[in-house]
């Protein structure tokens, strides 16, 4: 979720869709403000990628970044463009930040707030995809410092240890996946 803006040169890339607590689109805002103070709600969406040997590719996120900058999350997190659903938006990050191509498989959507500091907050309407791929990750260093494999129980007992290390959304994310679906996704 990167907080880079050009406020001389606002894009489609720049606007984030607002929404209600329904998820219905209630209008659109840059990027930076979207994230300033307790944050505006938003639409944005997670993804999850399993490898055929049943682990999870988590990132590290480029330092640079505005929140979380250097923190663990999950396999890739964003926004949809304006006019952009979420599962299309989903395989275009995918494949921007991972260099990654696949299925994606829709499957819950939640609200969380959570507050980085003083320097801002993510108040996002998250739609969550999971996903298997096997081949090479190609990740983009302007999105990512380090990506690894790692299997769900081994996972499960780092947040355990070093929550501190990893992002909110991973976490409350991972808590979800693991109790509904994990059985049925690896």
């Amino acid at each position: 979720m990167s907080m880079t803006n050009s406020a001389d040169n606002p894009t489609a890339e720049d606007q984030l869709i607002l929404v209600d607590e329904q998820d219905q689109e209630i209008g659109s805002l840059g990027k930076v403000d979207c994230h300033l103070g307790d944050g505006v709600l938003h639409r944005a969406f997670s993804v999850f990628l399993f490898n055929p040997a049943g682990e999870l590719l988590i990132q590290q996120r480029n330092p640079a970044k505005m929140l979380w900058g250097g923190y663990w999350a999950n396999s890739c997190c964003s926004h949809p463009r304006l006019g952009e659903d979420a599962h299309a938006a989903a395989h275009r990050r995918i494949d921007e930040e991972l260099g990654v191509s696949c299925e994606l498989r829709y499957l819950y959507k939640f609200i969380y707030q959570a507050r980085f500091g003083e320097v801002g907050s993510e108040y996002e309407h998250c739609w969550v995809f999971a996903g298997h791929f096997d081949g090479n990750v190609k990740s983009n260093p302007d999105e990512i410092s380090d990506w690894r494999f790692i299997k769900p129980a081994e996972l499960t007992r780092a947040i355990e240890r070093e929550g501190e290390c990893y992002t909110p959304w991973l976490k409350l994310e991972w808590e979800r996946l693991r109790a509904d679906f994990l059985s049925e996704i690896v």
